[in-house]
């Protein structure tokens, strides 16, 4: 029989210690990471809706754009390159983040849940994905990198 848990060799430090030294090194990089983050999710989805309407980067995936204003393909392409350049930029981030992980959401319930419960069934990872990073840039925010912080820095140096 091995020893009881108790009498196992202990380490110097406590769990509790560890997880406050890393986070003491990684919090004060929240806010640069988040607008990276941000950046880098708006610029994909951008790309997405720019492919869709424009026929650019690869074109729409089944080889032909929606005609304008056809439901719901015209608009989801609208949303993503609108609101991608905003989430990108850092301008309006809440609501247009929460509009895209909408679209996302419904992307992922209309489109791809009827082909199986999980995203790795139905085809749905990117709609997943995307609800719940625009979902999480709505809740914490834009981070410190954006189009609206320069502005309101100029205008109070003036």
């Amino acid at each position: 029989m091995g020893q009881p848990l108790s009498s196992s060799p202990r380490t110097t430090e406590a769990p509790d210690e560890s997880r406050d030294r890393i986070a003491s090194v990684l919090d004060p990089f929240q806010p640069h990471v988040l607008s990276a983050f941000r950046v880098v999710v708006g610029l994909l989805f951008a790309c997405h809706g720019a492919a869709t309407l424009f026929d650019v980067l690869g074109g729409p995936a089944s080889g032909q754009g929606p005609a304008v204003a056809e439901w719901p393909g015209w608009w989801a392409a609208a949303i993503q390159l609108g609101g991608g350049i905003l989430v990108l930029a850092g301008v309006f981030t809440r609501p247009a983040a929460l509009l895209c992980s909408g679209s996302m959401a419904y992307a992922y319930f209309v489109e791809h849940q009827s082909e199986g419960l999980f995203p790795i069934e139905n085809g749905g990872n990117l709609s997943a994905l995307y609800c719940w990073a625009f979902f999480l840039i709505a809740v914490f925010g834009p981070g410190r990198w954006t189009v609206t912080s320069v502005l309101q820095r100029a205008r109070s140096a003036r």
